[in-house]
């Protein structure tokens, strides 16, 4: 039986400047770098609850 991944795409819509550090980090670890950049990663609970961290700065595609 194969297994399908799910992913979600996400993009960065809003600068990370002036956010809390942790935050910056969240959006570092999304792999994502400078405005409008996107990423596509496995849809996992981990990454559903980074991308709802930063919620504002981020669109989900």
């Amino acid at each position: 039986m194969t297994q399908t991944t799910t992913t979600v795409k996400v993009q960065l819509v809003r600068s990370p400047i002036g956010c809390k550090e942790s935050h910056r980090a969240t959006v570092r670890g999304l792999g994502l770098r400078k405005l409008n950049s996107t990423s596509e990663l496995q849809d996992t609970p981990a990454v559903r609850g980074m991308i709802n961290k930063i919620s504002y700065l981020v669109k989900v595609l």
